[in-house]
């Protein structure tokens, strides 16, 4: 078979349990899938960022805002090769690479999260959305068989890669829309948390509609 990422010919390890199970085999050769870092170790008991301490500063200061949001987690390190697959996987559009990561997301998702949640995916303007063809934060979020709320749309066009730091933190980037999310327990789901704005801004929107608990889940912690 061919590698989704690479596109070299590989065989994949076929194990006992995986026909018993009849678990699907890697569609990543060992040598793309080597290259991944998964967040391993101490982290930020909020955002999920590697780190000695139980707080970090960024979370320390969302915590004097009383964000809604009440914690994040993500799954891998935004290394050059993670930067790369993101690339194409967002901005070329190819969105078969979303199978190589099937696997881990869903079973370090069912690790923090409980099966009773409603995923809300973070939106993209109309504009890109007709320039990439699709949404990756519901692409992730379509690898976990939960029941998705389309409760946002956004209203700032530009593009979070561009903003500086200062300008992510700036609000108004959302508007709720007609979706009941009141008295429900949810997931934000995206694909970078870098300062944690985007996430922590849903989280208010969301929370001021009603909703019950508020947590978020990314592919990558920059």
């Amino acid at each position: 078979m061919k590698c989704v990422i690479c596109h070299d010919e590989w065989m994949p390890k076929m194990s006992f349990s995986m026909l018993l199970t009849l678990q699907q085999s890697d569609v990543c050769c060992s040598r793309c899938r080597s290259r991944f870092v998964l967040i391993d170790g101490h982290v930020c008991d909020r955002c999920g960022r590697p780190t000695e301490q139980n707080v970090c500063a960024d979370c320390m200061m969302w915590q004097q805002r009383e964000s809604a949001l009440i914690k994040n987690r993500s799954l891998y390190v935004y290394n050059d090769w993670m930067k790369e697959v993101i690339n194409r996987f967002k901005f070329r559009g190819d969105y078969a690479l979303i199978e190589a990561f099937r696997h881990e997301v869903c079973a370090f998702f069912y690790k923090h999260f409980s099966a009773d949640m409603f995923l809300v995916p973070i939106p993209l303007s109309s504009s890109r959305l007709a320039e990439r063809g699709f949404n990756q934060a519901e692409a992730i979020a379509s690898l976990l068989s939960l029941p998705m709320i389309f409760a946002l749309r956004r209203i700032d066009d530009k593009k979070q890669s561009k903003k500086t730091r200062r300008e992510r933190f700036v609000g108004g980037k959302f508007c709720l829309i007609n979706e009941d999310v009141a008295e429900k327990r949810i997931v934000i789901i995206d694909d970078i948390y870098t300062t944690g704005a985007t996430v922590h801004e849903a989280a208010q929107l969301l929370y001021d509609a009603g909703a019950r608990e508020i947590y978020s889940f990314t592919l990558v912690r920059s």
